[in-house]
């Protein structure tokens, strides 16, 4: 009976012992946890600039953070940028904060820094009880390169005559690889393109001024590196103002009964309203979100001449409507809109061929709103030919063209009142004048020259897409 009692009285001892061991050793297992904080650091660049914010994010979701430090580190000299220590919730409990993001700002010339390499440093602890309650450790370093001097530009084309509504060719180098660099004119900004040249750093600039933008529009070189340094240049030019013809034109309740039905879907289908308020919506709204993806596809170019000698116009087709005519539309003896053509109108017969204007690859075709079927040809460096209202299209995009190549028939597709083709250039996201390019003389003065004058040979590299 007695041996029972102490088997019993130990059975009771092993659990009581039990019960107050097992949270002991889970809390020790959960103090003393082995994962190290974590660390993002947000520097997508490896340069550093005249001013500049490092963003780093911490966080340690078992014990919390305990400490960062931050330092810059050239030739041998430390400077501590951030130490910061972070609340105890006590000693059962770690670190208060789990995570944290902090903006560091660092001006090299405040701390005497040179430019060239330096390192940053980093380390973090959490309120682990590892270590002797050290806490758990991370350390990173991320070698760096201070640039406090913006890039040089230096202008290689020197002469730019441009008519209101016209194109222009800019030629420059910078001293150094620049993170962003092109040509503003006005509040429009044209990318620069290198990789023409074997010279990596010669940079070329296909431009486009607005049919609006007059003499007084202001054009100058922008170039920034790495590290966010920019540099400006003035480009020396002159801008012949130019008067743009007025057209009226008479819209009429049959041009609406044919027309919107195909078109106000593409507005706000299954809406009310008359006809004319939905022609409306078409020609405006329509209009200018088929101007923006237009935009958006002459984003990319080609980083390569696709295109040689002056530009091909449909042949045997009169002009139906200029460049810039600024229309002004009538229903029933009353003004109802205003918008501007952007673009040549061509008639000939009735679904006559449309040929390439020039040599390219095709980077869209198909149904454009108001355009209705389109293709659009890039011919390298932001250049661009369009062709609108076809009846049909026999290039798909990606494809491979050559000028003279059939690319479809004209139509009347989209807002069109007749069979033609309007045919359009476009630099970049700037629609300018097409007869411009039709004219070997002004592509010999203003383009061929000009790349032809540089102290560079042409590079033979293969076609890459830049954006």
């Amino acid at each position: 009976m007695k041996e029972k009692s102490k088997n019993k009285n130990r059975w009771v001892a092993g659990i009581a012992v039990a019960i107050l061991f097992v949270p002991v050793l889970w809390f020790l297992l959960v103090r003393l946890e082995g994962r190290e904080p974590e660390i993002i650091f947000e520097q997508t660049s490896a340069f550093v600039g005249k001013s500049h914010d490092f963003s780093i994010s911490i966080a340690d979701p078992d014990s919390g953070l305990r400490k960062i430090w931050v330092a810059m580190i050239q030739n041998g000299k430390e400077v501590i940028l951030a130490e910061q220590d972070f609340p105890s919730a006590g000693i059962f409990s770690g670190g208060e904060i789990k995570s944290k993001s902090l903006n560091i700002p660092f001006e090299p010339q405040k701390h005497n820094f040179a430019d060239g390499k330096t390192i940053l440093r980093l380390a973090v602890w959490d309120y682990s009880w590892r270590g002797w309650w050290r806490g758990n450790q991370v350390y990173l370093e991320k070698n760096l390169t201070i640039d406090t001097q913006p890039p040089q530009i230096e202008m290689i084309s020197t002469a730019h005559n441009l008519s209101q509504g016209g194109a222009g060719l800019v030629i420059y180098r910078t001293s150094e690889d620049c993170s962003l660099t092109g040509v503003h004119v006005g509040d429009n900004f044209f990318p620069a393109h290198a990789g023409y040249y074997t010279d990596p750093l010669i940079r070329l600039a296909f431009i486009g001024l607005g049919y609006q933008q007059g003499p007084a529009t202001r054009i100058w070189v922008q170039a920034v590196d790495e590290a966010q340094n920019s540099a400006k240049a003035g480009v020396k030019h002159y801008i012949r103002k130019k008067v743009f013809k007025s057209d009226n034109i008479r819209i009429s309740d049959r041009f609406l009964n044919s027309k919107v039905p195909e078109l106000e879907n593409a507005i706000a289908p299954d809406s009310s309203g008359s006809l004319v308020n939905k022609f409306l919506k078409i020609n405006r709204d329509l209009r200018n979100a088929n101007y923006q993806q237009i935009s958006e596809l002459a984003q990319t170019t080609a980083a390569t001449r696709h295109w040689k000698g002056k530009f091909l116009r449909m042949p045997a087709a009169a002009n139906q409507a200029g460049f810039a005519d600024h229309r002004t539309y009538n229903y029933n003896g009353k003004i109802i809109d205003r918008q501007v053509h952007l673009g040549l109108d061509l008639a000939s017969v009735t679904h006559a061929p449309v040929p390439a204007a020039n040599s390219g690859v095709v980077a869209f075709s198909g149904p454009l709103g108001i355009y209705g079927k389109t293709v659009l040809i890039d011919h390298g460096f932001g250049l661009f030919s369009m062709y609108a209202h076809l009846n049909r299209s026999d290039v798909s995009k990606g494809q491979k063209v050559s000028k003279g190549d059939i690319l479809g028939r004209t139509g009347s597709t989209g807002l069109a009142g007749g069979d033609h083709l309007h045919f359009s250039i476009l630099i970049h996201n700037t629609f300018v004048n097409p007869i411009e390019w039709w004219d070997a003389a002004w592509i010999k003065n203003n383009v061929t020259s000009k790349l032809e004058a540089v102290p560079s040979a042409p590079a033979h590299t293969a076609c890459k897409l830049v954006k």
